[in-house]
């Protein structure tokens, strides 16, 4: 009898485990998206005072510079991981934390897009700039509104997320104009 009470017990705490799990991971995925839109914003920002009449070229260096964060992400956690848990970092670990680190790069997707429309001349450069910023605005958003969901939270504080995860971009676009003279 008691190894049937023990079953679902068991069962329910897998499952909570697994969810938990699914939550880590959601959350360092969505951080991930959160730091890499500003990474974005922030590498196009500068590119766009060094090149600001080649989008192909700030498209480049946001492509460049994610990279090398994505792979700096990837090799601290790395580091971590085998120290913290005093274990040696195995391959199948270190392709588990460049997946989750993907996301880094994943958000820069949008704002490269617009860029390398610019480039092609779908529009003019100076407006693939600012629909690159404006979609890492979309992504910010996107990411507040999942961390508002995830955390349940009324609509005041979806409110105050979305104003917290904006303001950063709009804090970086106020940079933008006061750099550039476009």
């Amino acid at each position: 009898m008691l190894r049937v009470m023990m079953g679902p017990v068991s069962e329910d705490r897998h499952r909570s485990d697994l969810a938990s799990a699914d939550r880590v991971a959601m959350g360092e995925r969505l951080g991930g998206f959160i730091y890499g839109t500003i990474l974005t914003l922030s590498v196009i920002i500068a590119g766009a005072k060094a090149y600001p009449d080649a989008p192909g070229r700030i498209a480049a260096l946001v492509v460049a510079t994610t990279i090398v964060f994505w792979l700096a992400h990837v090799y601290a956690h790395g580091a971590a991981y085998s120290i913290g848990l005093d274990k040696h970092l195995s391959l199948a670990a270190l392709g588990h934390i460049a997946r989750r680190e993907a996301s880094i790069l994943e958000a820069s997707v949008p704002s490269v897009a617009a860029l390398l429309a610019g480039w092609l001349g779908l529009f003019s450069e100076r407006v693939s700039v600012w629909v690159a910023m404006a979609l890492g605005l979309v992504v910010l958003a996107a990411a507040g509104l999942l961390f508002a969901r995830a955390e349940r939270l009324t609509w005041v504080g979806t409110t105050v997320v979305l104003a917290l995860n904006l303001g950063l971009g709009f804090l970086l676009i106020g940079l933008k104009l006061a750099v550039s003279h476009h």
